[in-house]
């Protein structure tokens, strides 16, 4: 790895990343998390709706093949306040902040998507056992934002963190952002300007080459809090749009509807910088949508690959989507993987081709679909039959592939089988009760492809508190999620 100079957060390319010439936050106090073979990973843990009346807490695991601790949980942040719901978190500084070096990654941000705190954790001071540096109470989101349920963090270029969110104070949709000092952690009110707010809200990525920040729709927090009924989608309840948005003005110009039902989740932009296109990944009708610039300078979006549902019985319906939940691109723009949390893949394509992706690996991790459960499966588009179990270590693993985080070279994809507490007692009951686990796919970077490595099982149900759901997966350096590049 390259050494690095005072040039503040991140990679000055995605490439750059890529390879590990760092200009990292850690590169001259601590070199061994240079480069980009990850040691540790942080993964926030959720205690609401498993029984357990225990804060959820932020978990510090050890991903190091040479370490005597290797996939062991080695530190744990509880936090003060009980069924907050961590969920997905962020850095207050990133690639977006490169060349500045009076900016440091070194507090990592963590929203808790029911209680609307915002929780600053200080992972600077000791990478490996992180604590909390500040708390932002719910009514600082309520007063100053009229925002709450907290989703997607981003650092941006300025110094300052944005933080997308689901709803209003009352439990309603609203597509609103709410800003963040970056030195302070201070809320300093809403991000949008103008009275045109979309109706819900979710993810976010924004390209500023491009002037545009694109943003993503789940559901209305009141509807989806307990767990997921078929009618909401028909009564308006879930999301169809992507949204548009002026990054310099902060206001909303375009929605482009993907379709009833659709509910659009995790969007992600191509890396480099220039690229004037992205994916993003449909939850309902388990399609990904390439969404593209176009001549007239407007956004627009093709349906690029769709997930057939099965015809089952002995569930909710007699047809049974993929699930689409989580997306990601690699750093290089080559890959692109996705997780079908109810049919129980991963799958890895060729973006070579930005409109044709080409599926080139895939690989069985659980799901509902599986052999001796309580689904049949009597049509199916896609495979002969039932896969079988998924049993690593001699642990039947509950649930579905869901959260997905790769290495920065590209080798490593990491997974974890928490969707959201409130759906994860909805579908698969065994999973609340056993816990979920972690795992890692190895990937063929060349011709493409993924295998499991069955050395590798982090297990969320032998927590010292009892069986635990571990949601997103953060590496200490910067990932393929959170950076974003100017």
């Amino acid at each position: 790895s390259a050494s690095c100079g005072g040039c503040g957060p991140g990679y000055a390319t995605p490439l750059d990343a890529m390879k590990g010439k760092c200009c990292n936050v850690f590169a001259k106090s601590r070199p061994s998390v240079k480069g980009p073979r990850e040691e540790i990973v942080y993964v926030p843990c959720i205690y609401r709706n498993t029984g357990t009346e225990k804060p959820d807490y932020l978990a510090t695991v050890d991903v190091d093949p040479k370490s005597p601790h290797y996939c062991q949980v080695i530190h744990r942040l509880p936090m003060p306040n009980l069924k907050d719901e961590l969920h997905h978190s962020g850095w207050n500084a990133c690639s977006s902040c490169f060349g500045d070096p009076t900016k440091r990654r070194n507090r990592l941000i963590l929203p808790s998507l029911i209680s609307s705190r915002v929780y600053v954790v200080d992972v600077g001071t000791d990478l490996r056992a992180p604590r909390i540096h500040k708390i932002v109470e719910p009514v600082e989101l309520f007063w100053k934002g009229n925002v709450a349920n907290p989703h997607t963090s981003h650092c941006l270029g300025s110094g300052d963190i944005l933080i997308s969110c689901l709803g209003d104070p009352s439990g309603n949709g609203k597509g609103g952002f709410i800003l963040l000092d970056g030195e302070t952690f201070e809320v300093k009110g809403n991000w949008e300007n103008g009275e045109k707010v979309p109706p819900l809200g979710y993810d976010f990525w924004y390209q500023p080459r491009h002037n545009v920040l694109m943003s993503t729709e789940w559901g209305t927090p009141k509807a989806l809090a307990d767990g997921f009924n078929p009618a909401d989608v028909e009564r308006g309840h879930y999301g169809r749009h992507i949204n548009v948005w002026d990054w310099s003005t902060h206001t909303y110009l375009q929605a482009i509807d993907l379709g009833k039902g659709s509910i659009p989740l995790e969007i992600r932009f191509l890396h480099n910088p220039d690229a004037a296109e992205g994916f993003v990944g449909c939850a309902l009708n388990s399609a990904v949508h390439r969404f593209y610039k176009t001549e007239k300078g407007d956004w627009a979006a093709e349906k690029v690959i769709e997930v057939p549902s099965k015809k089952v019985q002995g569930w909710l319906l007699p047809d049974m989507p993929g699930l689409i939940t989580d997306i990601l691109i690699s750093l290089d723009d080559r890959f692109l993987y996705f997780s079908n949390w109810l049919h129980g893949d991963i799958r890895q394509y060729d973006i070579s081709d930005t409109r044709k992706p080409k599926l080139v690996g895939q690989v069985f991790l659980g799901g509902s679909i599986t052999k001796g459960g309580a689904v049949t499966v009597v049509e199916d588009k896609e495979l002969q039959g039932q896969p079988e179990p998924f049993v690593i270590k001699g642990r039947k693993v509950p649930g579905g592939p869901q959260m997905i985080q790769l290495s920065l070279d590209g080798k490593r994809l990491y997974v974890s089988t928490s969707l959201y507490s409130g759906w994860d007692k909805q579908f698969y009951p065994d999973l609340v009760k056993e816990g979920s686990v972690m795992l890692q796919i190895d990937v063929d970077t060349e011709r493409g492809g993924l295998k499991v490595n069955k050395n590798f099982l982090v297990d969320f149900g032998k927590e010292p508190d009892g069986p635990v759901l571990a949601h997103e997966i953060r590496y200490p350096g910067g990932d393929c999620t959170s950076d974003i590049w100017m």
